[in-house]
């Protein structure tokens, strides 16, 4: 079955681009080259494409004209949010064939409702502003990101994203009651819902959430908003080894349970990679071990503090830990998170990196790191492996640096061959080939792969309804 995202598009001419610009307005429509840049790079390198056209709407109103026009005449349109993806999903491919419509400047807070734990907000509105808009209401906006300075609402909405706090509060999918969506042919879907039930037949928001702007663009969404915890206690613990890590999150959930918001880890190497090429970081425990675990405890005041040292009590009693640097201050927890949230900047000191988004069940992800390693060592020898990830939701972003003596070139030739490697082991123990990424144009033949025949002909089957002329995103997620 052919997919509508591999239907050729046409390349828009002088008029067509004029009509386009027209809708924006010219200060808003971009054909320097120098002023495209930034849009046409992700931050890896690994994809770079080519646009006649970059328009950035102000309104919905503006996106849904851009997209009826697109439609009529069969051009490609690809959505773009901060230009955070990882696999290449927001970036235009090399043909220069399709438009990249920019939703950077739809960052209006359209309602905020406190009482009801929702807010109303555009595309546009980076997660960090999110969070202040909802902090600023006395609520709590979770979904955060090493990226959330610019990763914006749409783009994370768009790729299911998840984060560190997903074993409390869920991906992306979790924290979204409504949606407004702009179809393919430029009617616009208004479901900005604050319910927290509506069984009135099948989930339009769900089949949005994750889809990569290949079935509509987002707009707008009404997000779910939370208590703000009153404390947070967090701690930096050193593991003797691998064997400790899943008892270790097991007792984490038995003695804080619910106040257990963050469990992310770390490989010692990964963690030598950050305090060496990361201005103003340090190790905060002395000695090397294998492990590390960032974890923090949220609760009502007082309450936090006590069970993260009783934890770490039971934790040092059992075997379970060798040290553990708890913060004293604010200061101290936003040391610790740096060393969690600079793990993926400070490889690109060490060369080449190869990248995996993944994810297991909880219970096997020790067995998936043995044998992900031993693998890695079959496809290049020398490779060093540098997991880290959200151990509660089993998404662990499995990185592989290059050999010290090895050409980057030379290792980065052998990601295909390397990355079909791991995802076989992934595969092998009911995991995902992606956690939290999506699938981009990194990973559309690993998908077909991957996946049974019935679930990639349901999804062609969905993407032909609903864009039946293939213009949005195309040549993402579906090949």
């Amino acid at each position: 079955m052919t997919s509508t995202s591999d239907r050729r598009t046409k390349m828009p001419d002088a008029d067509l681009i004029a009509r386009f610009a027209a809708i924006v307005g010219a200060d808003h429509a971009i054909t320097d080259a120098a002023e495209q840049a930034p849009h046409l790079r992700e931050w890896r390198d690994l994809y770079v494409g080519r646009t006649p056209l970059i328009v950035k709407p102000k309104t919905t109103e503006e996106v849904a004209r851009l997209l009826a026009l697109a439609n009529a005449e069969g051009i490609g349109v690809v959505a773009q949010g901060g230009n955070t993806g990882l696999v290449g999903g927001q970036i235009p491919r090399e043909s220069g064939h399709e438009i990249v419509l920019s939703l950077t400047r739809m960052r209006r807070i359209r309602s905020v409702d406190a009482a009801g734990g929702t807010m109303t907000v555009e595309a546009g509105l980076t997660l960090a502003e999110a969070q202040v808009a909802a902090r600023t209401a006395g609520r709590l906006f979770p979904l955060s990101l090493a990226s959330e300075g610019s990763a914006t609402i749409g783009g994370t909405l768009a790729t299911n994203a998840g984060g560190v706090a997903v074993l409390a509060y869920g991906t992306a999918r979790a924290l979204v009651s409504g949606l407004e969506v702009v179809l393919a042919d430029g009617r616009v879907w208004d479901g900005l819902r604050a319910l927290k039930k509506d069984n009135t037949g099948y989930d339009l928001r769900d089949l949005f959430v994750g889809s990569e702007g290949t079935l509509g663009i987002i707009t707008a969404a009404t997000l779910r908003l939370f208590p703000q915890p009153e404390e947070r206690a967090t701690a930096f613990v050193a593991l003797p080894s691998l064997d400790e890590l899943l008892p270790f999150f097991q007792l984490a959930e038995a003695q804080a349970g619910g106040a257990l918001t963050v469990f992310e880890f770390m490989s010692g190497e990964l963690l030598s990679f950050v305090t060496r090429h990361i201005p103003g970081t340090r190790k905060p425990l002395a000695g090397e071990v294998p492990w590390y675990v960032l974890l923090e405890i949220s609760s009502a005041a007082g309450r936090a503090s006590p069970l993260l040292d009783e934890l770490l009590v039971k934790a040092a009693e059992g075997g379970l830990i060798s040290d553990a640097a708890v913060a004293t201050s604010l200061n101290q927890a936003a040391e610790l998170w740096r060393l969690r949230e600079a793990a993926s900047e400070a490889q690109k000191g060490e060369g080449g990196s190869i990248k995996h988004d993944v994810s297991v069940p909880v219970g096997r992800i020790p067995e998936f790191l043995v044998k992900a390693a031993a693998v890695v060592q079959r496809v290049c020898p020398g490779a060093r492996p540098v997991p880290f990830g959200h151990f509660g939701d089993g998404n662990v972003h499995y990185n592989v640096s290059q050999p010290p003596p090895m050409a980057r070139d030379a290792f980065l030739a052998l990601w295909e061959e390397m990355a079909r490697a791991v995802h076989d082991v992934v595969v092998s123990l009911g995991g995902s080939i992606s956690a939290e990424h999506g699938i981009g144009q990194l990973k559309r033949e690993e998908l077909v792969r991957v996946k049974s025949a019935v679930e990639i002909e349901l999804m062609q089957s969905i993407k032909g309804a609903l864009d039946p002329k293939g213009i949005l995103n195309p040549g993402k997620l579906l090949s």
